[in-house]
């Protein structure tokens, strides 16, 4: 008999259960739609709830609790589980929209929710990746399901288009990031977070240099994840032909995820800010501004939301950009934690409204299309209304608390904190402009098209969740004490490591 070599004493699979728990439904949903005839969803939407419910409970359960495995690649802490939690809402909310849309666009494809699922797993794992391999992993998981996702509505050229650009543009930011990991841990002989610091401050100029081109590097493959400034080009082109469902699903989890990693990436490197610090405050004055300047000139809704996306990664960068001072860390990182759900709901809820314009196989993308739509269809104009406030930051809904406290934790930053901040009110103005911009097409256009169909149940329970919780995170801060709790005890770690 072979002998095997004992497990590493730290293998400990409840780090990972939630991971597990949705990957093993994946897999019996991509089962289960084998057998099943062509358009009929309603099982695979109820075996993906049960399954994102089940590892919903196992990250709940294990709250509050810091647990480090398989060899400290991996920790599982409230920073972790807030964040899983998070993705698996919009995993939920993504299977939920799915079903009418799928059927009105005759995507007879149930593999999109095994997709869906596969691809939150993978950014579960990067928010919980405490080494650059395991973050690389979870990356390729999230990336390569989210490419085959936008290339579903094989029948339109746009979407084919979006999957190949996609995909394209993803493996030659995923070539960036790994050879800057491959750059890293031959400047430090270590790709464990934890462990890079000494790096920084070794005594051989050549081992810097190495170590900063790898981090350059890195920067490049998360940034076209991120979709920030100059690595967004990719964005508007991918949303717009990518099926409405799945565009929602990677506006939402895909910025999440990234900037999770962002965050414990910023926290490695604290002692090092001042390297890092200007060129991240550039990144996030480019972004906001370039976002919204080309949200402003567009007449397709689905680029309207795609440049807007890259608006709202130039704020969540400003949350990063406060890590780089202890004192104003543990407000940054609740600020972005805050904002992935404020974030999530306002454009997911959008896309859910965009995505009832699709009817008999085809789809209506032009602003102008919603003209009337307060006459034809009063209920999704209304929430349409909330969504479109909610992105512009207007108090009583969540962006308004979302950019408060990123606005605050700017200011606590210091004097880039404050150039920053001042840049955030400037943008939140001119982005104003398009979104009250689409409230007027709704109401004070006449209508061009007939009356929208009534939509199926899992679209309607989507588009009233984002809604209501657009306005209850926009009245009460839902969630902000167990931010501050996770951003607490992240800091605490990385302090107790760095002594």
């Amino acid at each position: 008999m072979t002998d095997y070599p004992p497990l590493p004493r730290d293998v400990f699979f409840t780090a990972i259960a939630p991971e597990l728990i949705l990957t093993i439904t994946a897999m019996v949903v991509l089962l289960a739609g084998l057998g099943m005839r062509r358009g009929r969803y309603t099982p695979l939407v109820v075996l993906s709830l049960v399954g994102i419910v089940l590892s919903a409970v196992s990250a709940v359960a294990y709250w509050g609790q810091t647990t480090g495995a398989f060899s400290d690649t991996v920790i599982s802490d409230q920073f972790a589980q807030m964040v899983r939690l998070i993705l698996l809402g919009i995993a939920a909310i993504a299977v939920l929209m799915a079903e009418p849309y799928l059927q009105e666009k005759r995507i007879a494809f149930p593999e999109y929710f095994a997709l869906v699922l596969f691809s939150t797993a993978g950014g579960m794992v990067m928010a919980s990746a405490q080494n650059l391999m395991v973050l690389f992993i979870g990356l390729e998981i999230l990336s390569l399901a989210m490419y085959v996702m936008a290339g579903l509505a094989r029948t339109e050229a746009r979407s084919e288009e979006a999957a190949l650009k996609y995909f394209l543009l993803g493996a030659f930011a995923s070539g960036f990031l790994l050879y800057g990991i491959a750059l890293i841990y031959g400047a430090s002989g270590t790709t464990n977070l934890n462990e890079l610091l000494p790096a920084l401050f070794s005594p051989s100029p050549e081992k810097r240099l190495l170590l900063y081109g790898g981090l350059a590097l890195v920067l490049v493959g998360m940034g076209f994840k991120a979709a920030l400034v100059p690595f967004h080009v990719w964005t508007p082109d991918v949303y717009e032909g990518a099926p409405t469902a799945a565009a929602a699903f990677m506006a939402s989890a895909a910025k999440t995820a990234a900037f999770a990693v962002f965050i414990r990436l910023a926290l490695a490197f604290q002692p090092a800010s001042a390297l890092w610090v200007p060129l991240l405050a550039v990144l996030a004055i480019l972004t906001m501004t370039v976002g919204n300047l080309l949200a402003l000139a567009q007449t397709n809704l689905k680029r309207m939301l795609a440049y807007s996306s890259i608006a709202h990664a130039g704020y969540l960068l400003v949350g990063v950009v406060a890590v780089s001072s202890l004192p104003a860390a543990q407000a940054g990182i609740s600020a972005v934690l805050y904002y992935f759900i404020a974030y999530s709901l306002m454009t997911m809820g959008a896309f859910a409204v965009a995505s009832l314009m699709a009817r008999e196989g085809r789809e209506s993308n032009l602003i102008d299309d919603l003209s009337g739509l307060g006459t034809r269809s009063p209920h999704a104009a209304a929430m349409m209304t909330v969504f479109m406030l909610s992105l512009a930051g207007i108090p009583t809904t969540a962006g308004f608390l979302g950019k408060f406290f990123l606005f605050n934790a700017a200011l606590q930053q210091g004097s880039v904190g404050l150039l920053l901040a001042i840049v955030l009110a400037v943008n939140s103005v001119v982005s104003a402009f398009y979104y009250l911009r689409l409230i007027v097409v709704m109401y004070f256009r006449p209508a061009e098209l007939p009356v929208l169909p009534r939509p199926g149940f899992g679209l309607q329970a989507a588009i009233a969740l984002c809604m209501i919780g657009s306005m209850v995170f926009g009245l009460y801060p839902l969630g902000w004490n167990e931010a501050q709790q996770a951003a607490r005890g992240l800091v605490r770690v990385v302090q107790t490591v760095q002594r």
